[in-house]
């Protein structure tokens, strides 16, 4: 392996609350922020399986939960959506698994800032502790959805957990911004500055690629974010009228004139948009390296990728309009965010066709990340055909408010995140733990997840054709949804089994964390530069020496080398793919 003596090695702290606890390392903050995640996903899928049996069983009475009234059912929509789309699959992809590889693949021994790292975590571990708090206050959690849409959102009299748990989950959301924007600039800062020699941007691995685009994404978008839910907070609290027009409520005109409830949807989903994509590119980067990795195949049209993801990440911000076609928007503006959003479907296009591409008569090794790449690349797929469909404002006025729209960002955004999720879980676990995960039951776990998932998801969008309403608490009292109660029913015991099924993902993991058999420094016979040093990777990674890079991340099937693949630190092997 190519090294360079270097001045960097020094040895990790030892004391517990500085090595576990308050640790400057990004190794452990990463793992920190993955087990953060991990928990928040289980609370998260706890909700939406309260919600699932409320919609088929509206009536049962659920131990410790009691009966689920339609404020409560809206409270568990608005936490549920809020734990999954932050502390889930903004938590884990980024500060997770970014966190803890991305150095490691640039050849740094840290991230730039490390204390700044140490923050970050503990600052959204506090964003999460605080929304958790809005369930035991005084009126419980809100039920003004993820969204928070004002004026509801913005008058504390407007209804159950609409007083101090609102203020409790937008303080949440701003810490979380917060801690998500000292992140970005670490991430960049470590990017742009700390590769090792030879490490061009066009030989990072797509991962660190997409770390990289999707700090940008937060720079840009967690500020704006942030700005609104102090001005949300101002409009509760203190008298303004940022999103507050004049209102009558229970016959008294309320201290509030001239706010735009339309300004605070601009905000939010100028935001809201770019979030789809924080949540979503780690997985394509890691869909990316297992793909090549597994069909030990170079990466099919590597510089096409990289522009494919920047682009991405461009028109990401270009978009947010098409949450809005129901607010009565200009035709005009309508037709321009409309072709916008067509256009984003290109580069997208051709991240998929350049994936097929990788595994066109490639060698597979059908390993579980592997299986769970291909899944992220199926549902990516599936999700991604209902999207130009909700781009035409004539059909997403008619498809909005159902579950159309539902089974679309569920799919798109939210599963094939968590798969990329799970791949990256049993691509690295080895790497982070020094122990191998069981195979056949990760195989197990993959099969029926990927089952579970469609069975759950796709219905959805014959419901919302059929005019299914989303954010009804029950649908007892409307004649015409009870012939689409069978859907329901199906749905639901698809939920229970899935949510079951991710019990074999944790005590997989777990186990395997202790007892599983342990794993070489290079395990899958991979390239990039978190294979080259030990396993787990010492204090600074690579035990005081910097790697010198010759060769791109994804040489393999280099004809005239000795083995079917060329790592970054192998001396040069001619010509990149």
């Amino acid at each position: 392996m190519a090294t360079s003596v270097t001045p960097h090695a020094h040895a990790g702290p030892q004391g517990f609350i500085r090595k576990y606890i308050f640790s400057l390392d990004h190794k452990v903050i990463g793992i920190q922020y993955f087990f953060l995640a991990l928990t928040a996903v289980w609370v998260g899928m706890f909700l939406s399986l309260l919600m699932r049996i409320h919609l088929y069983w509206p009536n049962a009475v659920l131990p410790l939960v009691g009966e689920i009234k339609p404020e409560t059912y809206l409270s568990l929509l608005t936490m549920h959506g809020t734990i999954m789309v932050f502390f889930v699959l903004t938590t884990a992809p980024q500060g997770g698994f970014g966190n803890y590889f991305l150095p490691i693949q640039i050849g740094a021994p840290d991230m730039a800032f490390p204390v700044l790292n140490m923050l970050s975590f503990w600052t959204t571990f506090v964003a999460f502790v605080v929304l958790l708090a809005a369930f035991f206050v005084s009126g419980g959690a809100p039920l003004h959805g993820w969204t928070g849409y004002p004026p509801l959102s913005a008058v504390q009299s407007a209804g159950p957990g609409e007083g101090l748990g609102a203020d409790l989950w937008i303080t949440s959301i701003a810490i979380f911004c917060l801690a998500s924007l000292m992140g970005a600039l670490n991430f960049l800062t470590t990017t742009l500055d700390m590769r090792a020699k030879g490490m061009t941007m066009m030989r990072m691995p797509l991962t660190v690629w997409s770390w990289f685009i999707t700090a940008i994404l937060g720079l840009l978008a967690f500020g704006v974010l942030l700005s609104a839910g102090i001005l949300l907070l101002m409009d509760r609290n203190l008298g303004t009228s940022f999103y507050v027009p004049l209102v009558v409520m229970n016959g008294q005109v309320m201290g509030h004139k001239g706010g735009s409830p339309l300004l605070w949807q601009h905000l939010f989903w100028f935001f809201g948009h770019p979030e789809v994509y924080i949540a979503i590119l780690p997985g394509m980067g890691v869909t990316s390296q297992i793909l090549s990795t597994f069909s030990r195949k170079p990466i099919f049209g590597y510089k096409a990728m990289v522009y494919a993801m920047l682009g991405i990440g461009f028109l990401g911000f270009m978009v947010w309009g098409h949450h809005m076609f129901m607010s009565g928007m200009s035709p005009y503006s309508a037709f321009a965010f409309s072709l916008l959003t067509m256009c984003i479907g290109v580069p997208s296009a051709i991240k998929t066709f350049n994936w097929l591409g990788t595994m066109y008569k490639a060698r597979i090794r059908f390993s579980t990340p592997m299986l769970y790449a291909i899944g992220f690349v199926s549902l990516f797929v599936s999700g991604g055909l209902s999207g130009p469909f909700l781009a035409q404002p004539v059909l997403d006025i008619q498809l909005h408010d159902t579950y159309f729209v539902v089974g679309h960002f569920h799919l798109i955004m939210g599963v094939a995140a968590i798969f990329g999720m799970f791949a990256a879980t049993y691509y690295w676990v080895p790497k982070m733990f020094g122990r191998m995960m069981n195979e056949m039951w990760g195989r197990i776990h993959f099969f029926i997840t990927l089952a579970g998932t469609y069975a759950i998801f796709m219905p959805m969008h014959y419901l919302g054709i059929a005019g299914g309403t989303r954010r009804y608490s029950q649908y007892t009292e409307v004649a015409y949804m009870q012939k689409l109660m069978p859907l329901h029913q199906f749905m639901t015991y698809a939920a229970i089994i899935t949510i079951a099924a991710q019990f074999i993902f944790v005590i997989n993991l777990f186990w395997s964390i202790f007892k599983g058999p342990k794993a070489s420094d290079n395990p899958w016979e991979a390239t990039t530069l978190e294979w080259t040093t030990a396993t787990p990777p010492p204090h600074d990674n690579f035990g005081g020496v910097t790697p010198v890079v010759h060769n791109g991340p994804y040489e393999y099937g280099v004809p005239g080398a000795a083995r079917d693949f060329v790592m970054q630190t192998d001396p040069a092997a001619g010509l990149e793919h």
